[in-house]
């Protein structure tokens, strides 16, 4: 008893911890240390007993009010008395069923005030892969293939985790129930609990003859190319999940689901913001001052003609509504902004040079609006 664990610490979870919490909990670590999932594994059978054993005591009010006060002395009578791990209250495995851990997932196990039915199935666990799109894959949407290996319904025992020509057999020990009864004399007297049958794991079941192709689990890997439907404007980092198509349940436990994230190339000309797209576009000092029409590109591949104006700054922004990326699941896009830079001259020729000391020579206080402002700024700051 020295060696039990704090049972707060076996969940993961702080004493002040409210019962949803526990819940929550208790159900992702059971889910991961579940025996159907580690076949021949003792350690996990041994985590998934203590961390069953730790949820029987705190998922019940009045049991973890007396735990709270007395540690393993005020739930368990054989404290101090020299008892194995999992005597006296629990026997490593909580009242609460596989059902309870999954219920989330197969809604009901409760039905018009009925007590809990007896569920053994378990959900598939999920297949996570990547997927690589171009720029205009993933503005556009577009029609690709993940190839991924997953668990799938052994073909050889059709799932059943026993051999050809033999069939599970009912569990002695529950008879079929997958639940166990058991009255325990405590300091507070007679308690009587119920838990999950360790001999079969609530199954109702025993399989003598494990099937050789599947070891017992029911289950065999498969690689499997698998199509899937992009939508128009999904953005990097976005994950694509495709429900039911992941690794097969155990028991008639439902599938578990694909999910696919998806990477997006960046693109030579645009970059996107959210569903807008931004691109830079240069002109010349002469483009910019007496005004010409650019060629703007769109995320189509098609041109559109855009007319800068005479006096045009660099760093002026134009807005070509709805131009931009189709709204993910919606109807409309977002727009495109283009980014005007004035690019300066440069390895400028001699001819070149003197005809822009010419023109500087000019009167060009109404040209240069803000030099000349700055300068006049800068004459009175000097006094």
């Amino acid at each position: 008893m020295a060696d039990k664990r704090d049972f707060y610490e076996v969940l993961g979870v702080q004493k002040s911890a409210s019962a949803d919490e526990l819940k929550k909990a208790y159900r992702q670590m059971a889910k991961q240390y579940h025996p159907d999932l580690h076949p021949n594994d003792k350690e996990a059978e041994q985590k998934f007993k203590e961390i069953n054993e730790a949820y029987e005591v705190l998922s019940d009010a009045d049991k973890r009010a007396k735990y709270d006060q007395f540690g393993h002395a005020g739930v368990d009578p054989n404290y101090g008395a020299g008892a194995g791990y999992g005597g006296g209250y629990g026997g490593g495995y909580t009242n609460v069923d596989i059902g309870d851990i999954f219920g989330d997932v197969f809604g009901n196990f409760f039905g018009g005030g009925a007590a809990r039915k007896r569920s053994s199935a378990v959900p598939g666990e999920d297949v996570d892969t990547t997927l690589t799109l171009t720029f205009e894959e993933a503005v556009f949407g577009c029609k690709k293939t993940v190839t991924v290996t997953r668990k799938e319904n052994c073909s050889e025992c059709n799932g059943t985790g026993a051999a050809k020509g033999t069939t599970a057999e009912t569990c002695p020990t529950c008879r079929g129930t997958g639940r166990v009864r058991t009255v325990s004399q405590t300091m507070f007297g007679a308690m009587q609990s119920e838990r999950t049958c360790t001999n079969c794991y609530g199954t109702g079941k025993i399989i003598k003859t494990p099937c050789k192709n599947c070891n017992g689990t029911g289950r065999e890997r498969k690689q499997r190319t698998i199509t899937v439907n992009i939508p128009a404007g999904i953005a990097n980092g976005q994950v694509v999940t495709l429900n039911g198509q992941g690794c097969a349940g155990l028991k008639g436990g439902p599938a578990g689901d694909l999910n696919i994230a998806i990477t997006v190339k960046p693109h030579t000309i645009f970059e996107r913001k959210n569903f807008d797209l931004h691109c830079q576009i240069p002109i010349t000092f002469t483009q910019a001052a007496l005004g010409c029409d650019i060629d703007v590109p769109l995320p189509d591949g098609t041109i559109v003609s855009q007319r800068i104006i005479d006096g045009t700054q660099s760093g002026t922004v134009l807005t070509l509504k709805g131009k931009g990326v189709p709204y993910l699941n919606n109807k409309g896009k977002g727009n495109l902004y283009v980014h005007i830079i004035v690019e300066v001259p440069q390895h400028l020729n001699s001819k070149q040079k003197e005809l822009l000391k010419e023109f500087d020579n000019i009167d060009n206080k109404r040209s240069y609006e803000k030099k000349s402002s700055f300068a006049e700024k800068l004459k009175k700051f000097l006094g």
